[in-house]
């Protein structure tokens, strides 16, 4: 099998506005320059078609997680490098789709987006920050919802420090390391 065909996933969590599926799109455009299959699992397109009804209690937000790592993994043991740009505010789901992965011997890197409250406020690219503030909407994740920040992510990009180039670049470097680009 050629770098090219081995699957993997690669799970980018933090906040709301951090940055994460920029990075994961300009990183899809990178590794498919380079021939490889890649997807990019982003977390509103699938709350829209995989999990309609969910809500975002903890349980509702812990099987949202669960049906999108089994995509992912699906995905990756058959060749596609999927990119998951979602929250996933809970240590334990994200542990339980790494868990699904090393069952099946299937490559999963967490990558931890790690930018500060404030400046993903600042970003606000859905406009949620305002609206918490404003008392429209609660439970935002990291306002007044817990986000639980993972201890050892395979890399922690700050994207507010570096550019979006930066940031993919760092995560191309990893996947290469690691024989997966």
């Amino acid at each position: 099998m050629s770098v090219s065909d081995q699957g993997a996933t690669v799970w980018l969590t933090g906040l709301p506005s951090a940055g994460k599926t920029t990075v994961a799109r300009a990183l899809a455009v990178r590794l498919r320059a380079e021939g490889h299959r890649v997807e990019v699992l982003d977390g509103d397109e699938i709350r829209e078609f995989l999990s309609a009804g969910l809500g975002f209690s903890r349980e509702d937000r812990h099987t949202n997680v669960q049906r999108i790592g089994f995509v992912a993994e699906l995905l990756a043991r058959n060749g596609v490098k999927a990119l998951v740009p979602v929250i996933a505010p809970f240590a334990d789901s994200r542990e339980a789709v790494r868990g699904r992965h090393a069952a099946e011997g299937t490559p999963y890197l967490e990558v931890h987006v790690a930018t500060p409250v404030e400046v993903c406020s600042e970003r606000d690219v859905k406009g949620l920050y305002a609206k918490q503030a404003a008392g429209e909407i609660s439970g935002l994740t990291g306002v007044d919802d817990p986000y639980e920040a993972p201890q050892s992510p395979d890399l922690r990009i700050e994207s507010h420090t570096q550019s979006v180039r930066e940031s993919a670049s760092a995560l191309h470097a990893l996947l290469t390391e690691r024989g997966l680009a």
